[in-house]
């Protein structure tokens, strides 16, 4: 049974996704609003800091997410790492953190 915690993570994934997914290489290379890191190093940030929350709720070791040699990969990383999280049946603050962190990812980029 999904919370509501774990709907707002997968609508604001899907959201995010829905901003993204056409995108090409050169934009997946343009720095993001915060100026600091690539659209890509971004959204790659929020994909091993969900894949970090779904380890810790299912009590594995936390591991690194591979970063592809093509960013347009990401949003299909980023579908895997939220489906595993809300597949572990993570609490409600691991998922309040993950939809806090998807909403300012979308925000910044």
């Amino acid at each position: 049974m999904e919370t509501d915690a774990g709907a707002e993570v997968a609508r604001g994934v899907e959201l995010l996704v829905r901003q993204v997914g056409h995108w090409q290489q050169p934009r997946w290379s343009a720095p993001a609003s915060t100026g600091n890191v690539s659209r890509a190093d971004l959204v790659h940030r929020l994909v091993q800091e969900i894949a970090n929350l779904a380890a810790d709720a299912e009590g594995q070791p936390r591991r690194a997410v591979p970063r592809l040699d093509n960013d347009l990969a990401l949003p299909d990383q980023l579908r895997v790492v939220t489906a595993d999280l809300l597949a572990a049946d993570a609490g409600e603050e691991a998922l309040a953190r993950a939809a806090t962190e998807v909403a300012a990812t979308r925000a910044a980029l």
